[in-house]
């Protein structure tokens, strides 16, 4: 019989709608708390609750305790598997804090709902019960930290929220899931090629996020620099291009030496740097600016945030956000 943690952290998972007022918030006890009896003699649960929190209070710092207390409940003890139950708004980050920070090459799945658990068509319990059972499947060892939703199985690097309110919301586009779910099986039908993690002791430095668009000039990226940022993710257009007029405020800023990471708002493709007009991905490439591979600009904070804890030299950082 499988051994598996199911640790909650809040979001609407855990939440009940008031039927008077339609309003949807925490009431007291968690309602999946009592999962286990569902499965009684098939798996073996151990139901915790880290937190109680909407998932837009979720900040770094709890992402690493949560991190912190999965490693230390591991040495406790022998379980197969860790299932995290989180709110939908940030999921994605912790999942990919997660799947950076953790050493471990036991499945760890993140799970959440989409609709509250007293409301019609509630997600929660169902997408709890999935995220157990793909803790328990062997094949979802050494994958990295995954996401369980709506009978799909995702790679946390690759997942993202697409929909503010579709049940089917968490897609990897370009990417699509590594694996779906039937009431009968697990199914994996891709496999992660490349796998990095990083033992920080600590999560202290400040990244800002600034989403390019047209017209744009120095004015946001100087006064995030004065805030006293130590690195700083750029949402660019296309490819990774910017408007000219952001030019000089990146060269301040990289010769201040804060880092600045490049990645595209668009939803699908890589920055490159391809074009050598002014604000081009060519002139920002020369200049320093670090291109990020495929990751979206919230993970790219997030993995900035990691790794500056391990390195601030630029030479070291890009071959980081290489892969």
């Amino acid at each position: 019989m499988k051994n598996i943690l199911v640790i909650h952290t809040g979001g609407t998972i855990s939440m009940k709608e008031d039927k008077e007022t339609g309003e949807v918030n925490t009431q007291g006890r968690h309602p999946l708390e009592e999962i286990s009896t569902l499965l009684k003699g098939v798996t073996e649960i151990e139901d915790e609750i880290l937190f109680y929190l909407p998932s837009p209070h979720i900040r770094p710092d709890h992402m690493l305790q949560l991190g912190r207390h999965i490693h230390e409940r591991l040495s406790q003890k022998e379980y197969d598997g860790i299932v995290i139950t989180h709110g939908t708004d940030t999921l994605e980050e912790t999942a990919y804090f997660l799947d950076l920070f953790l050493q471990t090459k036991k499945p760890v799945i993140v799970t959440g709902a989409m609709r509250s658990s007293n409301e019609i068509g509630s997600d929660g319990l169902y997408n709890l019960l999935t995220a157990i059972r793909v803790a328990s499947c062997d094949e979802a060892q050494s994958k990295g930290v995954l996401v369980v939703m709506n009978d799909e199985i995702h790679a946390a690097k690759n997942v993202t929220k697409t929909s503010t309110s579709n049940v089917a919301t968490f897609q990897s586009p370009q990417y699509g899931p590594i694996g779906i779910t039937t009431k009968k099986d697990v199914f994996f039908h891709h496999k992660t090629t490349h796998y990095d993690s990083y033992p920080i002791q600590q999560l202290s430095k400040k990244v800002s996020l600034i989403k390019a668009y047209a017209g744009m000039d120095g004015t946001i990226i100087d006064a995030v620099r004065k805030s006293g940022v130590n690195g700083i993710v750029i949402e660019a257009l296309g490819q990774g291009n910017l408007p000219p007029e952001t030019i000089p405020a990146i060269e301040k800023t990289i010769k201040q030496g804060v880092p600045i990471v490049l990645v595209s708002r668009c939803y699908q493709g890589i920055v490159q740097d391809t074009y050598g007009y002014e604000g081009g991905g060519r002139q920002l490439s020369d200049l320093g600016v670090i291109f990020a591979n495929g990751l979206t600009g919230p993970k790219a904070r997030i993995k900035l945030l990691v790794v500056l804890e391990m390195t601030s030299n630029p030479m070291e950082l890009t071959p980081m956000f290489s892969y």
